[in-house]
């Protein structure tokens, strides 16, 4: 188990972001997605993380060609997807296993869908109940709750179903079955989560659209999509860590380039600009995504913040958010969140676990937490091998010093994380 140690730092810094790494969504997505063209799909700036290459490793086993030339890559689909001879392994990523779950629902084959320790504890049913709702044929751990899945792809019929949870990888694993169904499907949720799905498969020239009551209506496809043409934007989850250090560090500046501002994901900025940091949008280009800067400012010591609106839409950033919240005025409070405890640990758990070693006060909820804003100080800190956790105090070692055990699950999301950690402070 990797450890590392960060120092802390007291002076003001100036930080460009031109490499924070690019979007794990997407990436997964672009891999995914791809396997519904007839053509070649090329997409650059693909993230080299464990996860989004596990994802990329199931396209190749499931019969596509895939080149690589450093993060660019191509994805030639086979005419008809193969069925493996081996189980299909997922890595630490939910959306990796929840889509494809998906998307070989619909597909004939016997498909084995497994993940690491921590995913293979993560809730399934999620998926696996509304897919089985609709014919498909899945099994596992827990009666289909707990992977490895297996999977008996079968004719999918059409379905009309409101989600008890608002969760994009839900959305996104029935919009891929819809897009196979016999006929039309609709899909509703109480609060728009990301929305990568929609927009890329409409670019792919499927008919996906949201009706006047909410409901996404999904006409299933009868021939191939176009293929992706893309540049994977910035990761705005990744640019957070940095965004963070910048509000809670005197006199500093940083400049996060190329990101996607798609609005279901810069949430979290625009609380960090409530509790009081300078947060600036600068749009450049929208095709796929909108995509563009962030310049984050800092702008004198934050204020506390009651979080409980458009939780799905900032709900990878409450770790990070909540450093910020740890050291502002006042006592914060996070409502509604109680999908945090399904992640890749309890972060309701583990978060205030790490806040408490640091001497922070807290009070645990079943959907969320408090924190009372004071000072942070030095402490070691277990991640649970949840990448959010390790990232968010490594960033709070900025202001105090920390050392933080299980640091190889960052290599599943940012692996450059540290190289652009070392430009504002020192690592040990």
């Amino acid at each position: 188990m990797r450890t590392i140690s960060i120092q802390k730092h007291s002076k003001p810094f100036e930080l460009e972001c031109l490499d924070i790494a690019p979007d794990k969504s997407i990436s997964h997505r672009c891999a995914i997605f791809s396997l519904l063209s007839n053509e070649t799909s090329t997409i650059k700036n693909f993230l080299l993380g464990e996860d989004t290459l596990s994802s990329l490793s199931i396209a190749e086993q499931l019969g596509a060609e895939v080149t690589r030339d450093g993060s660019d890559i191509t994805i030639t689909p086979p005419k008809r997807l193969t069925e493996p001879d081996n189980i299909l392994d997922c890595g630490n990523a939910g959306t990796g296993m929840r889509l494809y779950a998906g998307l070989l629902s619909g597909i004939e084959g016997s498909f084995i869908l497994t993940g690491d320790r921590y995913l293979r504890s993560r809730p399934m049913n999620r998926v696996s109940i509304p897919l089985r709702a609709i014919g498909a044929k899945i099994d596992g751990r827990e009666e289909g709750n707990l992977a490895p899945l297996a999977i008996r792809g079968a004719k999918l019929s059409s379905f009309r179903y409101q989600s008890p949870i608002d969760s994009a990888q839900v959305k996104s694993a029935l919009i891929l079955a819809g897009v196979q169904a016999d006929k039309k499907s609709y899909y509703r949720e109480n609060l728009l989560s990301r929305d990568h799905t929609e927009r890329m498969l409409r670019g792919m020239g499927a008919n996906i659209n949201t009706n006047s009551d909410g409901w996404i209506e999904i006409e299933p496809i009868s021939t191939p999509l176009k293929p992706l043409d893309i540049t994977v934007p910035a990761d705005p989850s990744s640019g957070f860590f940095f965004a963070v250090a910048t509000a809670i560090t005197p006199n500093s500046k940083t400049v996060i380039r190329d990101v996607t501002l798609n609005p279901t994901r810069i949430e979290a900025y625009k609380v960090l600009k409530e509790m009081g940091a300078t947060i600036n949008f600068i749009e450049k280009e929208n095709i796929y995504e909108p995509i563009g800067d962030i310049e984050i400012i800092y702008n004198g010591k934050l204020s506390a913040v009651t979080v409980e609106n458009n939780i799905a839409w900032l709900i990878d950033e409450l770790p990070a958010l909540s450093i910020a919240m740890a050291v502002a005025e006042g006592k914060s409070i996070v409502k509604n969140a109680k999908e945090l405890r399904v992640k890749e640990s309890d972060r309701i758990t583990t978060v205030l676990e790490g806040l408490n070693r640091c001497g922070v006060e807290t009070i645990e909820h079943k959907d969320g937490y408090e924190i009372v804003g004071g000072e942070l100080s030095s402490a070691t800190i277990n991640s649970y091998g949840d990448h959010r956790i390790a990232m968010s105090f490594a960033i709070a070692g900025v202001l105090c010093s920390m050392k933080i055990e299980d640091i190889e699950c960052i290599d599943t999301s940012f692996p450059n994380f540290f190289d652009i950690l070392q430009k504002i402070t020192k690592l040990g």
